[in-house]
C-alpha cells in the first residue's frame, strides 16, 4: 500500500522550488504539470468516493466513471487559465500538454508503486500508452476549446461537447483494454494512433494562425 499524497509531495517540492528559477513558457509548463498531478489526486478522491457509495466494481468504475471524472478534473485548470489569461494558441496548447503529462506521470507512478513493475515491457506499455492517452485527450480538448472561441460559440453546451469527445476517447480506451485479447492491442494502439494524427494537424493549424498574425 502506498500513500499517494507522499508521492505527490516528493515530486512536487523540487518542481515548486524550480519555479523560482524559471520564466516564461518553462514556468508555465512546470506550473501546469503540477496542476495535472493535483487534478489526478483529486480525481482519485472523487472516483474512490463515488465507487464506494455506488457499490460499483473496480472494472465498471474504470469504464463508466473514471473517464468522466478524470476528464472533468483535467478540464477545470485549462478553463481557469483560458478564461483568466486569454492565452495565445501555443500557450493554451502548452498548458494542456503540461496538465496531461502531469496527470499521466503521477497516475503511472502511483500505479507502478502500488502494483509493482512486473517487467520492462509492462512499464513501457504503461508509460507509452496510458501517458499518451491522457496527453492526446488534453491536446484535442485544448484545440476544441480554442475553436469554440475562434468561432464565437464558447458556451456551456460547446464546452460540454468538447469535453464529451475527450470522455469518449478515454472511455473507449478503458473499455478496449478491460479484457484480454485482440481488443487490448487495439486499445494500446488507439492513443498512439491519436497522437500521430493530432501532431501534424495541430501544428499545421497553429502555423496557419501564426502566419496570419502581423509581424512586429
Amino acid at each position: 500500500m502506498i500513500y499517494a499524497e507522499n508521492v505527490l509531495i516528493c515530486i512536487t517540492v523540487p518542481l515548486v522550488i524550480a519555479l523560482m528559477f524559471l520564466q516564461g513558457s518553462a514556468r508555465r509548463f512546470v506550473a501546469s504539470f503540477l496542476s495535472g498531478m493535483a487534478a489526478c489526486l483529486l480525481a482519485a478522491y472523487v472516483g474512490g468516493y463515488i465507487e464506494l457509495i455506488s457499490g460499483m466494481g473496480a472494472e465498471d468504475t474504470a469504464i463508466f466513471l473514471s473517464p468522466i471524472i478524470e476528464e472533468i478534473m483535467k478540464l477545470l485548470p485549462v478553463l481557469f487559465y483560458l478564461m483568466l489569461f486569454e492565452p495565445k494558441d501555443v500557450e493554451l496548447l502548452l498548458v494542456a500538454v503540461g496538465i496531461g503529462t502531469g496527470f499521466a506521470t503521477f497516475e503511472n507512478c502511483c500505479y507502478v508503486l502500488s502494483r509493482g513493475a512486473q517487467s520492462l515491457a509492462y512499464v513501457l506499455i504503461r508509460g507509452s500508452v496510458v501517458g499518451v492517452m491522457h496527453l492526446v485527450s488534453m491536446v484535442a480538448l485544448s484545440v476544441g476549446l480554442h475553436l469554440l472561441k475562434q468561432y464565437k460559440v464558447f458556451t456551456v453546451s460547446g464546452i460540454i461537447g468538447a469535453l464529451s469527445l475527450a470522455m469518449t476517447f478515454h472511455a473507449t480506451y478503458n473499455l478496449l483494454v478491460s479484457k484480454s485479447g485482440i481488443t487490448t492491442y487495439v486499445g494500446y494502439a488507439l492513443p498512439l494512433l491519436g497522437a500521430l494524427i493530432l501532431y501534424p494537424q495541430t501544428y499545421h493549424y497553429l502555423g496557419k494562425k501564426e502566419e496570419r498574425r502581423p509581424s512586429s
